[in-house]
């Protein structure tokens, strides 16, 4: 599991309940991973810290008898981009595949400004919690410089290759500046010959996923990631 948090805030500590959750409603055993966060550390830090993790993962070294077969890649807005990148990275690289990955309300673009294609952007990105503005400052924190931004590991969507890639769950939320992102990216790794399933939640804001387990799109969200594991794993 890979937090959220706009690449700049947030920690393990923070998502601990969220894990916990995950843990039990899943049956799964949680790996959280603790990434260095910009301004401090940008791109590409915080990506590398995951892809050392989900490498010593998926070679055993860390936990005896798991079939890498069986590990799920998951995280939520920025953890969704960092999960998006690290499967490219991972195919790019060759040293290990994921078989599954869930981004839960991910952020796949590079762009806030009025510049944005996605209207969910303009629609959704001053009235709530997460605005366009928010996002943008965090783009802008998280890279180096003009360039960073037209990485596809910084900005998953712009990748002109997406072959390959894991059988992917997406979840994104009815009122987010990231809904149509997410759900475009989706549809790109579609074309592209992945197994693929996007779900609107409706009603849902960003950051949903951290409300209590009662919640309906929280519980909502749970049987859609308990049918895609048990789906994807007979």
């Amino acid at each position: 599991f890979i937090h959220g948090g706009g690449w700049v805030t947030e920690s393990i500590d923070n998502y601990e309940r969220i894990c916990a959750r995950l843990a039990n409603a899943t049956g799964q055993y949680v790996v959280a991973v603790e990434y260095r966060l910009a301004p401090e550390d940008k791109f590409p830090a915080g990506l590398e810290d995951c892809y050392a993790v989900a490498k010593t993962l998926y070679s055993g070294d860390f936990m005896l008898n798991i079939k890498p077969e069986n590990i799920t890649l998951i995280g939520d807005s920025a953890g969704g981009n960092l999960c998006a990148a690290l499967s490219l990275m991972a195919r790019d690289y060759g040293e290990f595949m994921p078989k599954r990955q869930i981004l839960i309300y991910p952020a796949t673009y590079n762009d806030y400004t009025e510049n944005s294609p996605f209207p969910s952007v303009k629609e959704n990105g001053t009235d709530y919690l997460l605005t366009a503005g928010k996002m943008q400052d965090y783009i802008d924190l998280y890279a180096r410089n003009k360039e960073d931004k037209k990485n596809p590991y910084f900005a998953p969507y712009i990748a002109e290759d997406l072959a390959n890639q894991p059988d992917t769950l997406i979840l994104t939320c009815e009122f987010d500046p990231l809904r149509d992102e997410g759900e475009a990216y989706g549809k790109r790794l579609k074309e592209a010959g992945n197994y693929v399933e996007i779900h609107r939640i409706k009603d849902a804001l960003h950051g949903y996923f951290a409300l209590g387990i009662k919640q309906l799109h929280v519980q909502e969200s749970f049987t859609y990631i308990n049918e895609f594991l048990k789906e994807e794993t007979l």
